[in-house]
C-alpha cells in the first residue's frame, strides 16, 4: 500500500469517527439524574432504599417489603432511553416502563412494562414483562445472542425505544425484544429494588445505575431499526396465557367459531372484520335485523373470558354467558346472563333498568350495578372486558379492576332475577352450560383479543 492510499484511508477513517461523535453530541438527550440529587424521582411501592453518589444510583434490599421503584415524577408516552446498570449476581431486577402507580388499581400498586434485568442461568435480560398484570410478553426463550450479551458483575448498557404501540430494546448493542402492544400509551420510568421476603442471604445486596438519558422528540430520526421479528399480541396469545391454558375464542381474521344466534351460520350482513376487529354495524340503534347477535359455536360451564371491546357514541352491546339459543326459539332465544357494553353518559338505557344502575356499562344487565369507581377509558379506545365464572362464583372486571361478583343460584340472585326483566323467564340464569354471545343491539361497537380458559378437569 502506497504512502499516498494509506493518508487517504485515514482521512476517511477521521471523517468517520468525527461524524459519529459530531452526531452524538448533537443527540438531545436530557439526561435523568442530576448529580447527587434525586430530584424528580420518587419511591414508591416498597421500602427498599436508594441513594446516589457521583451519579450513580444505588438500591439496596431490605427484609419483608413489596418490590420497590423509584420511579421519573415525569410521564413519558413516545421516548427513546438508554440507562446502564450493574446487578448483584444473586438479584432479579428491572427498569419499568409506561408504568403507573393508580389509586383504584391494587391500592396503588405499580404495574406496567418491565425491561427485565435478569443475571440468573435463564439470562432474559432485556426481555419485557409485564408487571403485575400479564406476565411475560416477550421472553429471551429464542434469542440466544441477546441472552449471551449479558455482563455478569459489570456495567450493562440497554437501548429502550417506545414509539406508538412498538417497543424495541437492546442489550449492550445486542437486539434484545421487539413488541408491538398498546395496552399502556405513557407512564413513568421506574427502577426496581425487587422484594427479597426474608432471604438474609439477600440482605443489603444492590443494583446500581447511571447514564440515564431520553429523548422525546424528533423520535424517527433517531430510532434504530431491529432485525429481529417482531412479537404482536392483538389477537393472539402471549407466553404467559400459553402456558396458563387460555385459547382464543376468535381468531382475529375469520368467522370460525361462530355464527348467528337464530342461524346455522355467520350472518352475511351486519357484521364486518377490519384490521383484526370483529365490528357489528349500526343499523338505527335497535336490536338489530340486519346482523343479530353471534354466538358460539360451542358451549361453555366454569370459564375465563377476556375481550377488548371499543363503543362508539352513544353506543350499546353486551356480552353474554350461559346462552342457550335452542332453549327458547324466537324473540328470547338470546337470553342470558350479561355483561353490560355502554356509553353511560349518552345512552338513555344508564338510566333505567329494574335495579338503579343496573344497565351501566360492566354491570350485570338489569340485576346488579357495576362498581361505580370503574376504570374506564374514553369511548372510542379500547376497555378490556373479562368475566369470570367458577361453580357459580361469577366476577366482572374491566381493565384488571374487578367491579361486581355475585353467587349464580343464590338466595341474593334469585331475588334479584324476580323483582327484574327476568322473571317471566323460568331458571333464568341458572344454566349449567352456554354460549358465549357478542350482542347486535343497532350500533357499531368492535371487538378483538377475545379468549377463553376453561379450567382442566381434576385426575381421580
Amino acid at each position: 500500500m502506497n504512502t499516498i492510499t494509506t493518508k487517504l484511508l485515514l482521512v476517511i477513517a477521521c471523517c468517520i469517527i468525527t461524524s459519529c461523535i459530531k452526531k452524538e453530541e448533537q443527540t438531545p438527550w436530557i439526561d435523568l439524574i442530576q448529580g447527587n440529587s434525586l430530584e424528580g424521582w420518587t419511591i414508591l411501592g416498597g421500602e427498599a432504599s436508594y441513594n446516589v453518589n457521583d451519579g450513580v444510583i444505588i438500591g439496596t434490599t431490605k427484609a419483608n417489603t413489596p418490590n420497590t421503584f423509584l420511579t421519573t415524577n415525569e410521564k413519558y408516552g413516545d421516548f427513546i432511553f438508554e440507562i446502564e446498570y450493574k446487578v448483584d449476581p444473586t438479584m432479579n431486577s428491572g427498569i419499568q416502563i409506561r408504568s403507573n402507580s393508580l389509586p383504584y388499581y391494587r391500592d396503588g400498586m405499580v404495574h406496567g412494562y418491565q425491561i427485565e434485568i435478569d443475571p440468573s442461568k435463564r439470562a432474559w435480560s432485556g426481555g419485557i414483562y409485564d408487571e403485575k398484570r400479564r406476565k411475560w410478553l416477550n421472553p429471551l426463550d429464542k434469542n440466544t445472542e441477546a441472552q449471551a450479551a449479558f455482563k455478569q458483575n459489570e456495567w450493562n448498557h440497554y437501548r429502550v425505544e417506545a414509539i406508538g404501540d412498538t417497543i424495541k430494546t437492546w442489550i449492550n448493542k445486542v437486539p434484545a425484544a421487539y413488541l408491538i402492544d398498546d395496552k399502556t400509551a405513557s407512564g413513568f420510568i421506574g427502577l426496581q429494588v425487587h422484594s427479597i421476603g426474608n432471604n438474609k442471604e439477600k440482605l443489603g445486596k444492590q443494583v446500581m445505575w447511571k447514564n440515564a438519558k431520553i429523548l422525546t422528540e424528533d423520535l424517527a430520526k433517531y430510532s434504530n431499526k431491529s432485525p429481529l421479528e417482531p412479537i404482536e399480541t392483538k389477537n393472539m396469545l402471549t407466553f404467559q396465557e400459553k402456558k396458563d391454558g387460555w385459547k382464543m375464542l376468535w381468531d382475529g381474521k375469520t368467522t370460525k367459531g361462530w355464527r348467528g344466534a337464530k342461524l346455522d351460520k355467520f350472518p352475511e350482513s351486519g357484521w364486518v372484520i377490519e384490521n383484526g376487529e370483529l365490528i357489528v354495524l349500526a343499523t338505527g340503534g335497535e336490536e338489530s335485523t340486519a346482523g343479530g347477535d353471534i354466538v358460539t359455536t360451542q358451549d361453555y360451564s366454569n370459564f375465563e373470558l377476556q375481550a377488548d371491546f371499543k363503543l362508539t357514541p352513544g353506543s350499546n352491546s353486551g356480552i353474554k354467558y350461559y346462552v342457550d339459543t335452542e332453549l327458547n326459539k324466537g324473540p328470547g332465544s338470546s337470553i342470558g346472563l350479561e355483561y353490560q357494553i355502554l356509553d353511560d353518559a349518552l345512552h338513555p338505557d344508564a338510566k333505567r333498568g329494574s335495579h338503579e344502575g343496573s344497565r351501566t356499562v360492566c354491570s350485570l344487565y338489569d340485576l346488579i350495578q357495576a362498581d361505580t369507581k370503574k376504570p374506564l377509558k374514553p369511548i372510542g379506545e379500547w376497555n378490556t372486558a373479562y368475566i369470570k365464572s367458577i361453580d357459580n362464583h361469577v366476577e366482572h372486571w374491566v381493565n384488571d379492576v374487578k367491579v361486581l361478583e355475585y353467587e349464580r343460584g343464590s338466595k341474593a340472585f334469585l331475588k334479584l332475577v324476580s323483582e327484574s326483566k327476568y322473571a317471566k323467564w323460568p331458571n333464568f340464569g341458572l344454566l349449567d352450560k352456554g354460549q358465549i354471545l357478542l350482542q347486535d343491539h343497532g350500533d357499531r361497537v368492535a371487538f378483538r383479543n377475545i379468549k377463553i380458559k376453561v379450567p382442566q378437569k381434576k385426575k381421580n
